[in-house]
């Protein structure tokens, strides 16, 4: 118990600048794992992944061979898409994401994945805070420029729109070279015009990701109450909430598949006010409002 607390003080220390901290002790370590977030989800009656965690890695081959492919694979406690590997279509991919995520947590998820569109929806007091869709590092081809020159291209209008450093630049490392070698590109390719190249698979920011602000006025009444009864599930004040859906967060959840991954009771906040695409919206009403609580042991991790 005392290495754990030691090791979850570490994460909070190294990676969690920025992020908010309006939940108590209580709410924020029920929070902490996905295999937490799962049985809560499983109780709510919330749509969401089958999976387990695992140790011992023959279970999660067990679990392709039952579900199929695809699948992701991710540590058991991480944040910012940390150790996740996706989507992972064969055993070797399986084997290679397992070693992976191992290196990050010894505890890991294995769950079904579906391919549609990312979100993170920030809801807070009974109410629909922010909405913003993620995307994956990318740039779109216009027939002229190479892959590397559009990469320049698109980092000088991060640059210009003062982006940095919430929302960082596309590198030309070697993690993007791996991972267009796989599609049988490199960065002195011409990709057609409006032909969309993905840099890297994973949908967060470290690696070059964005968000764009979604208007939340769009959201069905069936989506706004499914995200408030999450907040409720958990009891908590504020929640950031990842989901995956397949047409869209402006189509009801009931008509389409939907997946909720995870929630984050300390949600990274700062990167609303920085979108790729789309308008910040002013969110210091809501704020205030968190502002003013009074939080069990807030600084206690």
């Amino acid at each position: 118990m005392k290495f754990k607390k030691m090791i979850y003080a570490w994460i909070s220390k190294k990676f969690m600048g920025g992020c908010s901290n309006y939940n108590s002790l209580e709410v924020r370590r029920s929070c902490r794992s996905k295999e937490q977030a799962r049985d809560k989800f499983k109780q709510g009656n919330i749509p969401h992944a089958q999976g387990l965690i695992f140790f011992n890695p023959f279970r999660a081959i067990r679990f392709a061979k039952q579900h199929g492919f695809p699948l992701v694979i991710k540590p058991n406690v991480s944040g910012f898409s940390r150790g996740s590997h996706f989507p992972i279509r064969n055993y070797k991919e399986l084997w290679k994401a397992i070693f992976f995520a191992k290196c990050w947590w010894p505890f890991t998820v294995v769950e079904q994945f579906l391919e549609g569109n990312n979100y993170r929806v920030v809801v807070a007091n009974g109410e629909i805070v922010s909405v913003l869709q993620r995307y994956a590092p990318s740039v779109k081809g216009d027939g002229i420029l190479t892959i590397r020159e559009l990469m320049q291209k698109e980092n000088a209008i991060r640059e210009e729109m003062k982006l940095y450093p919430v929302i960082y630049p596309l590198k030309e490392s070697a993690q993007t070279q791996s991972f267009l070698a796989k599609q049988g590109l490199d960065f002195d390719f011409v990709p057609a015009a409006e032909q969309r190249i993905t840099l890297f698979y994973r949908i967060s920011l470290a690696p070059g990701g964005v968000v764009e602000v979604i208007n939340k006025q769009l959201l069905p009444e069936a989506n706004n109450q499914l995200f408030k009864q999450v907040l409720t599930l958990f009891d908590a004040n504020i929640l950031g909430i990842d989901v995956i859906l397949e047409k869209g967060i402006e189509y009801d959840y009931r008509q389409q598949k939907c997946i909720f991954l995870e929630v984050n009771s300390r949600p990274y906040l700062k990167m609303h006010a920085y979108p790729r695409y789309g308008k910040a919206e002013d969110l210091s009403e809501y704020f205030s409002q968190l502002d003013a609580l009074e939080i069990k042991q807030s600084d206690t991790f």
